[in-house]
């Protein structure tokens, strides 16, 4: 964790600064240090925010971050990220200077925290105001970093594109694409021993599956829409008509002799009965 860097933040702004260790040190206690006259110490227990400071530990990553929040100029100074080994006998350190200034940063970006999902692509923005070239990189167990305007990293595409904005000074444009999963991680725009972290995350496409009910008889014969239901089984039309008195015929002479023996045997009833009485 040798080496030293600047970052510069505007005035109630906060940072967040990833701080690699190596994987054998992965249940070792992980420190904030401030550096002036003396070094002072904060450890991570219970992930404690302590004063504007705050540890977080991403143990399969080789990662803990420090994220430092409503900045002033009085917080400019010397830090170290540190690695207890030996009781606190030996420390293993990684130094950055904090830079907070009531006018623009030196370098920023939009935030720090950026969001795609695989497939896809995201767009990160530094503004600086050097005029030396920028460089994106990743870090990781090493530094890997871009050399000219397109090329790639971790097997993923990457163009960097530099444009001059008047309000914002410098802009370099760096495009991702084609992202995976493993894609995930730290990088950083960096002018000299100026840097500012940026953290993207890759998430995986989720696919999202509509299913169309079809309507129930009830729902389709109450619907608004449904086209009425034809009832008297008749047929429209002159061909219509004719199938009609057809039909009307059928049903006279199936019903006829049905008529005619209950009338007749009315009549036989009746002729009965007056018999019977006169006998």
């Amino acid at each position: 964790m040798s080496g030293a860097y600047r970052v510069s933040v505007k005035t109630g702004g906060s940072i967040t600064i990833p701080c690699r260790y190596d994987l054998r040190y992965k249940t070792h206690v992980k420190y904030l240090c401030e550096v002036d006259y003396f070094q002072r110490c904060f450890p991570d227990v219970h992930s404690k925010s302590i004063n504007k400071a705050s540890i977080s530990h991403y143990i399969n990553k080789q990662t803990f971050t420090v994220t430092m929040t409503d900045l002033r100029t009085e917080d400019s100074g010397s830090y170290r990220c540190a690695v207890e080994i030996n009781g606190g006998s030996d420390v293993i350190i990684k130094r950055f200077h904090l830079s907070v200034t009531p006018g623009t940063p030196e370098l920023y970006v939009d935030q720090q925290d950026v969001t795609g999902v695989e497939g896809g692509s995201v767009i990160v923005n530094c503004y600086y105001s050097d005029t030396v070239n920028i460089k994106w990189c990743r870090i990781g167990v090493s530094v890997s970093c871009m050399d000219g305007n397109s090329g790639t990293i971790s097997e993923t595409s990457v163009t960097l594109q530099q444009t001059t904005d008047a309000p914002r000074r410098n802009v370099l444009t760096v495009t991702m694409s084609g992202l995976k999963t493993e894609n995930t991680g730290w990088y950083r725009c960096g002018v000299g021993d100026l840097i500012m972290p940026v953290h993207i995350t890759v998430r995986q496409q989720t696919t999202t599956m509509t299913i169309t009910q079809a309507p129930t008889t009830e729902q389709s014969s109450f619907s608004p829409t449904a086209e009425p239901v034809q009832t008297d089984n008749t047929v429209q039309g002159p061909e219509g008509g004719k199938e009609k008195d057809s039909m009307r015929w059928e049903t006279t002479f199936f019903y006829l002799p049905k008529i005619g023996n209950a009338v007749l045997f009315l009549l036989c009833t009746i002729i009965a009965v007056v018999k019977f009485r006169v006998n």
